[in-house]
């Protein structure tokens, strides 16, 4: 079984983490993998790709004739995908050594349409204590209250997803209107797309916790501003995704009652029996990042007027 990992890129200042990246597909323990390389309409960083690895006979590189945001590339990557699974992976991204190994086994044992794995932070700067494990969504790797073991699950990060890419076309992959395009953060393009899947075939994803990816987390993605307006925008997708399929939030539901009902309270138990700055630190951000989402939902639910 062959397959096929998207990369996308864009920008000559990233340039070395997307080198990272792809040297890390192209060095997995797995043997039948093709890398695939969607560069967003950047003439100078496609023409460094070329130089580096258009010799490479397992990598294919397109350049889009202008930049079409995150989801188009990661469509595109896949119509030039060959495997019988494509993988998407971000440039910020390193995939350990067995990765792909672990998520051609789990097609195996599950006969999956889809799988994906975990997430785990490379701290490039000093590890924010403020930051609520609960809340590590935000900072694009698997958080405290998602499932911990093996099994199926709605959605995992799409830096950490694979499907059989026959399913993939045939569902017309990822919506265009959603993520990363410029300006534009409307975040949730997975969520609805594995929505999708599941409502059209029945299936849900296979999440595999011993596939791992590592996100870089830059300086400025500790920063407390940063991460309440992360809130808002995560917020306000997940609104403007209920409006397009109401069963996509499901899980989001569910994790809004067990922060209420448990981690909330938890936290604020740990603040009165043993206080310290660090606990009440954590816990007025644990509160803060909760009404952000609020406010980013609520914000979705104006009409707009021209």
């Amino acid at each position: 079984m062959k397959i096929s990992v998207v990369l996308c890129t864009y920008s000559m200042d990233r340039y070395e983490e997307f080198q990272e990246a792809a040297e890390s597909i192209l060095n997995q323990t797995y043997g039948d993998i093709e890398l695939v390389v969607v560069v967003d309409g950047t003439e100078e960083v496609y023409e460094r790709v070329e130089t580096d690895y258009g010799t490479n006979p397992n990598t294919t590189i397109h350049c889009n004739d202008q930049n079409r945001g995150l989801s188009y590339s990661r469509n595109t990557g896949a119509e030039l995908a060959d495997g019988d699974v494509v993988a998407f992976m971000d440039d910020d991204a390193v995939a350990t050594p067995d990765w792909a190994e672990q998520i051609i086994d789990a097609y195996e044992r599950y006969d999956a349409l889809a799988v994906g794995g975990r997430m785990v932070p490379d701290w490039l700067s000093a590890k924010p204590e403020y930051l609520p494990e609960e809340f590590y969504f935000l900072i694009g790797v698997t958080y405290k209250g998602f499932r911990e073991t093996e099994g199926y699950v709605r959605n995992t990060f799409s830096s950490n997803l694979s499907f059989d890419r026959e399913v993939f076309l045939k569902l017309g992959g990822f919506r265009t209107e959603m993520g990363k395009r410029g300006e534009n953060d409307l975040q949730g393009g997975e969520t609805e797309l594995c929505a999708r899947l599941e409502r059209e075939t029945g299936e849900r994803v296979v999440y595999v916790p011993s596939a791992t990816v590592e996100h870089k987390i830059y300086d400025y993605r500790t920063d407390r501003q940063w991460l309440l307006e992360r809130a808002f925008w995560q917020g306000y997708s997940k609104r403007r995704m209920a409006e397009i399929d109401s069963e996509a939030t499901s899980t989001e539901r569910r994790f809004l009652r067990q922060l209420l009902t448990d981690f909330i309270p938890r936290r604020f138990t740990e603040v009165v029996t043993s206080p310290s700055v660090a606990k009440l630190d954590k816990f007025v951000m644990l509160l803060a990042f909760t009404l952000s989402i609020g406010f980013g939902y609520l914000y979705a639910m104006v009409p707009e007027t021209n």
